[in-house]
């Protein structure tokens, strides 16, 4: 018997994706289970019952603060894939909401078939296979691991194809770290190690990547970025560098050595050769690529 996938819907009377997801569906697949409850609470008091696949929530039933609605909701569930809701005016929150737990968002007028089918299957393929890469995660910072990483990035460049979506690739290698090794021993390194992988994975939102993908190197994939955020995302690390370094122990401050690559729809290149391209710059091997990338460097 095939299994039905679990939906818990929490939207308003439009019942907009309700109704697509009733077509995508049709009953007599009998391939849908589809719960619908009036608000965030209801919603909350349901998890337990129904134990879905997928969430979808509608925005203003998160009244009078989505954001924390979000990151609550996530937090109780985080192994759940979130999917909000809202209108065009309420871009911004969405956004937003990306960055505190949600997935992926729909546009209320926007939600016809192939949109929402997209999303849907984006929404379990990535968990179905966030699932399988937990066994490729490094055991002292959580990041993934090189394999883990290029599974991921290979995967989420699939997606932009498809949807005609940017990718920016940061990679970022800690400077001096065998001296760290030689005058304050193992665990001053690891204790660096995870202040590096804490600071990435924060700077950067739950839908994107962030893996440590060798010793001391990292990298982070970020998803439907602009060209043009590459120097802005390298401030922010600065910045952020800076302030880590201003409480660091007796192993002195953090250095980092950084190289951001990127990516469009119409870039011929694999996932692996993106890779290779921002780690040859990153070495010092390479200035700008003559493909259709722009890279920015920096010692911080």
């Amino acid at each position: 018997m095939k299994q039905k996938l679990r939906v818990l819907v929490a939207e308003g009377n439009s019942r907009e994706a309700a109704s697509t997801l009733l077509a995508l569906f049709p009953k007599d697949e009998d391939s849908l289970e589809m719960t619908e409850v009036s608000g965030v609470p209801t919603l909350m008091a349901s998890l337990e019952l129904v134990q879905p696949e997928v969430i979808l929530l509608e925005l203003a039933l998160a009244e009078p603060d989505p954001l924390y609605a979000v990151r609550w909701l996530h937090r109780t569930e985080p192994g759940v894939p979130l999917i909000v809701i809202g209108d065009v005016a309420q871009r911004e929150a969405l956004a937003g909401c990306l960055k505190v737990g949600a997935m992926d968002y729909l546009l209320k007028g926007q939600m016809d078939a192939p949109t929402v089918n997209r999303v849907l299957s984006n929404a379990i393929r990535r968990n179905t296979l966030e699932g399988l890469t937990d066994l490729l995660r490094d055991p002292l910072t959580g990041l993934f691991v090189r394999d883990g990483f290029l599974t991921m990035g290979a995967h989420m460049m699939e997606a932009a194809k498809l949807n005609g979506g940017d990718l920016v690739l940061l990679c970022a290698h800690i400077e001096a770290l065998q001296e760290i090794r030689s005058k304050f021993g193992q665990s001053a390194v690891d204790c660096s190690l995870k202040e590096i992988a804490k600071l990435l994975a924060g700077s950067f939102r739950r839908t994107d990547v962030v893996g440590r993908i060798g010793e001391s190197q990292f990298a982070a994939l970020a998803v439907d970025a602009v060209e043009p955020s590459i120097p802005v995302l390298l401030q922010r690390l600065e910045k952020r560098l800076a302030a880590l370094n201003q409480e660091v122990g007796p192993q002195g401050p953090l250095l980092l050595r950084m190289n951001a690559g990127f990516w469009n729809a119409k870039d011929t290149r694999t996932f692996v050769q993106l890779l290779d391209s921002v780690e040859v710059g990153l070495r010092g091997a390479g200035c700008v690529s003559e493909e259709s990338d722009t890279q920015a460097k920096a010692i911080v």
